[in-house]
């Protein structure tokens, strides 16, 4: 048991009611009831103009200071780029197309569109400028149809804002325009008039605020629809699990991109919802990138700190050798928050440590889990876990059926959260809800303490992706993939499982840099990563690894017999990774089906680590 104290919080009780269904299912509901919640986002936006019209709403670096936006402000220029919008004709059917990572300029037009009952579809800036053949941006700009399209940077994004499908939607830029554009300058100098107070006027809890475009493991992207409803209801509901939101306003220093759930609709309403400070971090857990995030952090103390595992991972080992990055990042902290992918054990504890030397006890560490489609919080941690994988129980307002299929528990979900559907796709819309309502979610999960469902929910992994050997043995993906990256610390970024229909499991590993180098301390930092990941440095940890979970005595589906490491990273174009860095197992699986053959191969592979 650990001796170390908890730090201050103010959380929920930690109930839940339990419906048993026929064959061993069950359905958990929150016994809190969903307080009102409100109209639309624009509700609040206008709540907090009024009431804190001088605290600023959004910061972002601009030269050696920050660039800030007050409530006040910002609910100004809303109502300017509103009318700018109203008058161009766009409405919904006409939404708006932002193609841009994460500014002030992308939250207020954004803000502005929805304000007035213009869907915004922020999309993945990396379709634009890291896809080789802008795919995926032309089928979302076909179906999409926008009525304008946004680009911070015109020279930037220029290649991708003339492909045919947009060559006659009308473009603005922030800067740099390219020819033909309008410039966010004239948008802000747009006088609102009557019209955008009849416009939001209109605005009811199911008009379309978002379409938020999330790809599956092979298919094109879906155009998820994300109602007022949606958003709002799911920040009244984590308001309600965690009341400390109400006792002062959450600050936070956030990259996670808003063209996904997790930043855009998670943290940045959490922000809009209880009159915060977002302070918008254009780093991100990259080599060179999360150098900026390091920067903010030195200057800004967050109340609350989100990030993905693969951001832990980079942010850890800079605020272990760091005592004054430790010490600000700490200082103001009630709570950190991981989720986008499962959290290895051994960077929980190391962020634990770290707050211990940093205070003297342990900040809370909690996570959520849900989707796109969920917008985004299906459970909520509301309660105190001693380690990684609890997911906690369902929010108020929201149903979690689970029920029995092959041999783990599917979770379904239904309440005010989900979304009514796909975006000029009834097909999948009618294929993605069960008979009862409940939009089927492909998660699986399983209570932690089968005697207390209070404890909380435990991710147990993708349905599809668990597979059987030839032996007729089930492997639980899920919960290999992480005792590998805890077993092969720190030379492991990710790792997907291989096996299906064979005799044994194997791993393709992506290699991390930084994790490699630690291991070659006479490396030099620009090494290559194909040259570290044949040290024998590396090659004998990941051995090493393999060696540990065989010796654990679980069986075949936890013995992991040949691995081989990737130089190769994973791509955006081929679905293999997202933006927030999440492997997509059945993806990489099918583009790198030659390095599975390699495994597999009846010849020994020089490259392939094997066990025996």
């Amino acid at each position: 048991m650990k001796t170390n104290p908890w730090g201050p919080i103010n959380f929920a009780p930690a109930h839940v009611t339990v419906e048993n269904l026929p064959g061993g299912g069950m359905i958990l509901r929150s016994p809190d009831s969903l307080k009102p919640y409100s109209r639309c986002l624009g509700d609040l936006l206008h709540h907090w103009a009024d009431r804190t019209p001088d605290s600023v709403f959004l910061a972002q670096r601009a030269g050696d200071g920050w660039r800030r936006v007050t409530w006040k402000q910002a609910l100004a220029a809303v109502e300017s780029i509103a009318q700018g919008l109203l008058d161009r004709g766009l409405n919904r059917h006409r939404p708006v197309m932002i193609l841009s990572d994460n500014s002030i300029d992308h939250a207020l037009l954004a803000l502005a569109a929805m304000h007035v009952g213009i869907p915004a579809a922020p999309i993945s800036q990396a379709y634009s400028l890291v896809s080789q053949d802008h795919s995926k941006l032309k089928y979302i700009a076909e179906i999409l149809r926008p009525g304008l399209v946004y680009a911070a940077d015109g020279a930037r994004f220029a290649d991708a804002l003339v492909i045919p499908e947009l060559s006659r939607v009308e473009v603005v830029n922030s800067t740099n325009p390219i020819v033909g554009a309008a410039t966010f300058d004239s948008l802000l100098a747009t006088t609102p008039g009557p019209e955008v107070d009849a416009a939001f006027a209109a605005v009811r809890p199911g008009t379309i605020a978002k379409i938020l475009f999330t790809s599956g493991s092979t298919d094109l992207p879906k155009g998820v629809l994300n109602t007022q409803r949606m958003l709002c209801s799911n920040q009244q509901a984590i308001r309600q699990c965690w009341p400390f939101l109400a006792e002062e306003p959450p600050v936070l220093v956030d990259w996670l991109p808003w063209n996904h759930t997790f930043g855009g609709n998670h943290n940045f309403n959490m922000v809009l919802r209880h009159g915060g400070t977002l302070y918008i971090d254009e780093g991100k857990p990259m080599p060179g990138l999360v150098d900026k995030t390091v920067a903010n952090l030195r200057e800004i103390s967050p109340t609350l700190y989100f990030n993905v595992p693969r951001g832990f991972d980079m942010l850890i080992p800079l605020l272990d050798k760091d005592d004054e990055l430790r010490a600000n990042f700490f200082r103001n902290l009630k709570l950190i928050f991981y989720a986008g992918a499962a959290l290895p054990q051994n960077l929980w504890e190391k962020l634990e440590a770290l707050s211990i030397r940093a205070l003297g006890y342990r900040v809370r560490m909690v996570s959520s889990w849900g989707s796109t489609e969920t917008s985004p919080a299906v459970t909520n941690v509301h309660f105190d876990i001693e380690g990684a994988g609890n997911i906690g129980l369902p929010v108020p307002g929201c149903e979690l059926k689970m029920i029995p299929n092959g041999g783990k528990l599917e979770l379904r979900i239904r309440g005010t959260n989900v979304t009514p559907g796909y975006y000029k796709r009834d097909d999948l819309t009618r294929a993605a809800f069960d008979e009862d309502g409940f939009y089927m979610i492909g998660d699986a999960g399983k209570l932690a303490d089968p005697n207390d469902p209070a404890k909380g929910i435990v991710f147990d992994g993708r349905v599809a992706e668990d597979f059987k050997l030839m032996s007729g043995t089930w492997v639980g993906v899920g919960a290999l993939r992480l005792a590998v990256l805890d077993a092969a610390a720190p030379i492991l970024q990710d790792a997907v499982i291989t096996g299906h229909d064979r005799e044994e499991v194997g791993l393709l590993g992506f290699a991390s840099q930084p994790g490699c180098l630690r291991l070659c301390p006479d490396a030099a930092p620009d090494t290559p990563l194909k040259d570290l990941i044949a040290r024998p440095e590396v090659r004998d940890r990941l051995a090493a690894a393999m060696k540990s979970l065989a010796a654990q005595g679980k069986g075949s589906s936890h013995r992991v017999a040949r691995a081989l490491l990737m130089a190769e990273p994973p791509s955006i174009d081929a679905n293999e990774i997202t933006d927030k860095g999440y492997i997509n197992q059945r993806a990489v699986l099918t583009k790198r089906a030659a390095q599975v053959e390699r495994l597999y191969a009846a010849n020994r592979d020089p490259e392939v680590v094997r066990l025996d």
